[in-house]
């Protein structure tokens, strides 16, 4: 198992957190950003120059670019870049305010879109490197009470996939990491939902609303595990090009892509149909 150096959004807490500390564990360097750094003090102490902490906000485009090129020019070259920071705005679309949805979209899509295409020319420069998005079940199925977390996460698995092809050439691979439910401070601390319409009360999307007010709900998936084959798929060739994570996460997207796949060979004749 090669020594690797990592760049790692979002290290504070959850998945990011665990990667960077099972990292550290084993001898890896990582570079991590953080919006509080603060938050890595122990665990800068504990590993001295193997964590170098950069605070950044990924909704403020313009100091992107700058963390990436202070993690490249510490670290040397950088194998692996992460793109994991991100939250989860909940509720019916309608409910939440105009703000949260730019914040929402600016953290979990333009940030990342950002983070990567800052990354590229390093990658390409050193002739190979690994990209590992992190996306969710909700980047490849859809639930009532998601719509808004279900659009940036949409968007940045079409903004990958395409990222894949063109980079390719230059031995960069990319991943599409895909967890269901795992028992991290996603749900109940990190997610956040806007204010309730009564009319909505009606509405299958309202599951949400409850489920985050009970904060009883356990999810099955065990993160340390998930993180340990996140960090395994790096040593895979190629790249695979997406990572299902837990058995909710599986049979979901079996069952929305399978209906989705049935969807248009119904149309099959149609589609044919209006060409010229």
């Amino acid at each position: 198992m090669p020594q690797r150096n990592w760049l790692i959004t979002g290290a504070n807490s959850g998945f990011g957190r665990l990667m960077t500390e099972q990292l550290l564990a084993r001898g890896d360097q990582v570079a991590c950003t953080v919006r509080d750094p603060a938050s890595m003090t122990e665990l800068k102490a504990r590993h001295g120059d193997h964590l170098l902490v950069h605070r950044l906000d990924l909704t403020d485009f313009t100091a992107i670019r700058p963390a990436v090129d202070a993690a490249f020019a510490a670290l040397g070259r950088i194998d692996v870049v992460v793109s994991n920071a991100g939250y989860g705005l909940l509720g019916a679309a309608e409910e939440a305010t105009d703000d949260q949805v730019i914040h929402q979209l600016q953290t979990n899509l333009t940030g990342s879109i950002q983070l990567i295409r800052s990354a590229l020319p390093y990658l390409r420069r050193q002739h190979g490197g690994r990209i590992l998005q992190l996306s969710t079940v909700g980047g490849q199925a859809a639930f009532p009470g998601g719509s808004m977390y279900h659009a940036g996460k949409w968007g940045i698995e079409g903004f990958v996939d395409a990222v894949a092809q063109e980079v390719a050439v230059f031995g960069i691979g990319c991943t599409l990491v895909e967890p269901g439910g795992a028992r991290t401070n996603f749900r109940y601390v990190n997610s956040r939902v806007g204010p309730k319409i009564d009319a909505y009360d009606a509405s299958p999307s309202r599951h949400v609303n409850r489920m985050l007010e009970e904060g009883t709900a356990v999810a099955i998936g065990d993160p340390a595990k998930m993180v340990a084959h996140m960090i395994a798929s790096v040593d895979q060739n190629p790249a695979p090009r997406r990572l299902a994570l837990g058995s909710d996460a599986y049979t979901v997207m079996h069952k929305q892509l399978s209906e989705r796949l049935a969807a248009l060979e119904a149309q099959r004749d149609l589609a044919f149909s209006t060409d010229g």
